[in-house]
């Protein structure tokens, strides 16, 4: 008899949501800032505690066979000494206050990064904390008596859109890595997720519908170089550079001061993928390919047009718009 694969993993999906709905989170107040309290702290021994607690348990058992007074005095200090260990852990966390800010927009695929503020409120320093995510190893931090620390905090991410940091664990093992203290912290984080650009996509098309075909304008400066890109269809061959493609670096045009004056669309329509999301891809590749040169363009959605512009705010807003394009854009 076989079990079906799919099936076991929703089990465990199922189970682990379970628990995981079990947990407290400490929840953000008003000021957006999350403060630990005592009921949101979970804590066992580490490995090294279980070591600790074994080695207690053989002293007793030795000190009662033999009755060696002088052993058990000794078993009941280290017993003392570990239980003050694990109240310390527990006093390491309660009232830090910790809030989460969303980063720079990244492409789907990429990390994206979360600033994550630490800080330590009642007079007292904290030691050993870390901050987790996706189960990676963190590195620990000490943060002074009113002070505050800031750590970043790298999310990978698949789909576009809004990339939610929903919580974040923080735990210790101060003072003596004997027991691990955590408690989970919810926030509102949020960092844009653009569309993973495809390798390559078809050039845009240079017709707007009822606006101007692409022209070229001389002006004052018209001839000043801005740099090359490399060779698309249609380019004049007055602008190749034919020592860079001596040099076996392929086509590349020149750019001059007279192409600020073209002008494209990147349209929904004008692609043929039944996939929306490579659709996506094609117009974000499109969008990105066309940004790195002084051509005007604009961005048609179905139900959403970006008109006409240039510049890197402009490329953001487009980008934005492919990201959120089906989405509830809050």
């Amino acid at each position: 008899m076989t079990t079906d694969p799919h099936h076991s993993d929703t089990l465990r999906d199922r189970a682990h949501r379970y628990f995981d709905s079990l947990l407290r989170r400490v929840p953000p107040g008003p000021d957006g800032v999350a403060r630990v309290g005592g009921r949101q702290i979970y804590i066992v021994p580490t490995r090294a505690g279980f070591m600790y607690g074994a080695v207690m348990l053989v002293m007793l058992l030795g000190s009662l066979n033999y009755q060696n007074n002088l052993g058990l005095l000794l078993t009941f200090f280290l017993a003392s000494v570990g239980l003050v260990a694990m109240h310390h852990a527990w006093f390491n966390l309660l009232g830090l206050a910790v809030q989460a800010r969303g980063g720079s927009p990244v492409f789907a695929g990429e990390r994206a990064r979360f600033e994550v503020a630490v800080r330590a409120e009642g007079g007292r320093p904290r030691h050993d904390i870390r901050l987790r995510k996706n189960g990676e190893t963190p590195t620990p931090i000490h943060v002074g008596a009113g002070d505050q620390t800031l750590v970043a905090l790298a999310v990978p991410t698949e789909r576009r859109g809004w990339h939610r940091l929903t919580d974040v664990m923080v735990e210790t093992r101060h003072p003596m890595g004997l027991f691990r203290a955590w408690t989970y912290v919810a926030t509102e984080a949020k960092t844009l997720v653009f569309p993973r650009p495809a390798p390559q996509a078809p050039e845009p098309g240079h017709d707007a519908g009822d606006s101007a075909r692409p022209h070229r304008t001389r002006h004052e400066g018209a001839e000043d170089y801005l740099g090359s890109r490399g060779y698309r269809p249609g380019d004049s061959i007055r602008h190749i550079d034919w020592k860079a493609y001596a040099r076996e670096r392929g086509l590349v045009v020149k750019q001059y001061g007279g192409e600020q004056g073209q002008e494209v669309w990147i349209d929904w329509a004008r692609l043929n993928a039944p996939d929306p999301e490579i659709r996506l891809g094609l117009l974000t590749r499109q969008v990105l390919d066309v940004s790195a040169g002084p051509t005007r363009f604009g961005l048609r959605l179905p139900g959403a047009v970006e008109g006409l512009s240039q510049g890197t705010a402009h490329t953001e807003r487009c980008l934005t718009r492919l990201a959120l394009f089906g989405h509830a854009q809050d």
